[in-house]
Order: structure tokens, then sequence, then C-alpha cells
């Protein structure tokens, strides 16, 4: 549905951040049009939403009340540079907490990521005893060695936690990977494993959270507002981005030294699903209906 002169008046005039909320799926894409009005617009300003005309534009600061916000920046190439939207206190603590899950290192002398690697592999193996945290065992899975510890280097802690995630909330996808069922598979394959740590990299640095504003991308904004919605939505989106990958590589007939080919043209799809207009939560990408 185009945005319309007296629509666009009304967003610019509101300064309830609860209805900018509500219209953010028009926010999304519709101001592509905005090039499109009979007059100009420069540097309008209300409550967390600026539009400005010229090259330059920047994100500038909300001027509704309230301290410590996030401004979400909505970046798109036409008459426009930015539409900010402020982070509500309970979105701000799930993106802080999602960065702050991100930064943690695994530490084999740590209780808990012990016990999180027992977990993984009971829901794994359910049926299988594990031996020790040091084991030929782990080698099954997809780890390079008998410590999986020293495969966590690249992504950390987090990506224990999605191969976790993925484990108990689509079981059955998970176990389908694990085992390369279906299609015709490679006589060389991707470590199962391996490869788990390598996507959840992937999504780090396609989200790129850590990003200064004037490098925030639009990708990074809509993902953030399904954050809002959903505080799992990055483990989500890894299940969704893991599946997408199996799919890509049977297509391929690919074999390991394709792997980071395939991991490419996942990270695109995925960019790709998740802009598109009607997709306003994980669960609407296309490729979640790949999981069961």
């Amino acid at each position: 549905m185009p945005i319309t002169r007296n629509m666009f008046l009304f967003i610019v005039l509101c300064c309830n951040k609860l209805v900018l909320c509500r219209i953010h799926h028009l926010l999304k894409l519709n101001f592509l049009e905005l090039g499109a009005l009979p007059f100009r617009i420069a540097d309008m300003k209300c409550s967390g939403v600026i539009v400005k005309t010229d090259d330059d534009a920047t994100c500038g600061t909300p001027t509704w009340i309230g301290k410590g916000l996030t401004c979400v920046c909505f970046k798109r190439k036409g008459a426009y540079e930015r539409i900010c939207i402020n982070l509500t206190p309970r979105q701000e603590e799930r993106f802080k907490r999602l960065k702050h899950r991100m930064k943690v290192y695994f530490d084999a002398s740590r209780p808990d990521h012990q016990d999180a690697l027992r977990a993984l592999w009971s829901a794994t193996y359910p049926d299988q005893e594990l031996n020790g945290l040091i084991s030929d065992q782990w080698k099954e899975m997809g780890w390079q060695g008998r410590d999986p510890s020293t495969d966590f280097r690249g992504a950390g802690f987090i990506s224990l936690e999605n191969l976790l995630f993925f484990a108990k909330t689509f079981s059955t996808s998970f176990q389908h990977l694990l085992k390369k069922q279906g299609g015709k598979r490679s006589a060389w394959e991707y470590p199962f494993a391996v490869a788990g740590v390598n996507i959840t990299f992937m999504i780090m640095q396609m989200l790129d959270l850590d990003a200064l504003k004037t490098r925030r991308t639009f990708v990074r904004s809509v993902f953030l507002q399904m954050l809002s919605e959903n505080e799992w939505a990055f483990d989500l989106l890894y299940c969704v981005a893991f599946v997408v990958m199996d799919k890509q590589w049977l297509e391929r007939n690919a074999t390991y030294m394709e792997f980071n080919d395939i991991l490419k043209s996942t990270r695109a799809q995925v960019e790709r699903e998740l802009l598109m207009d009607d997709v306003l939560r994980i669960e609407d990408m296309p490729s979640y209906s790949l999981l069961i």
C-alpha cells in the first residue's frame, strides 16, 4: 500500500512511540515513494522520526523524553536517508543481552559451559552415554578433534547455545542434518558441528550489532525490531540459516571445498528474506517452513 502525503504527515507529526511501533511494517519499505511528494522535506523531526533530503543526512537525537535508548535506523536508497525508531527499555535490554551473549568466550573450565556441552550431547545422542568432555565420540557430531572446546574460538559460547537451541527446538530437522538424511549427499560432506559454528559467526557478521551509527545496515535494523518481538530471534534465525545452507548444499551438489561459497550464498538468501515486505518475524521468512 503506497503512503500518501497525508499519511506521511501523520507519521512525522505523531509523537507517540507506540504508534510508531504499530506502523513499523509501513515504514519498512513504503517510504521509498517519498521522492514523489510535491513538496520539499527538509530535516523534519519528531520523536524518533527524522527525514532528510541531503546526501549526508544522519540519524539525529530523539526528542521524546527518555534516556539511554538506542536509535534503530532504517536506511534505504532514495529521497530519504534514515528513519529512526527508538527502542523501548525492554527492547534495549534484549539488545544488550544479545550483544553480551556474543562476547562470551567458551571456557572449558567453567562448570556451566561444561554442562552446556553435556546437554548438547544428550540432546544429540539421547541413547548414547558420553565418556568425557574430551573424547573421540565428539568427532561423530562433526567436531574437528577429541576436544570440541577448541572449535568455539571463532564464535564463542553463543555458537554452542545455538546448536543446543536447534537440537531442542527443532529436533527432527537437527537430526536430519546431523545424519545427512535426504537428497544426494557428497562423498566429502561438511562436518555438522563445525558448520554450525561457522553459521553463528556468519550471522554475527551479517547483523553487525556492534557497528557504528554510520555503518548500520537495514538488515540489522529490521532484525532488531524482530528481536523486540521475540528474545530468541537470533537463535531462530540461526536454525533457518542452517537449513537454508543444507538445502543449497544439496542443490549445488557441493563438496567441503565449496563450503565458503555455500555460506556466502546462504547469507545472501537470508538477507533477502529478512527484507521482504511481509516478513515481520523470523517465523514469516519463507525458509522457516523448512524447519520441522
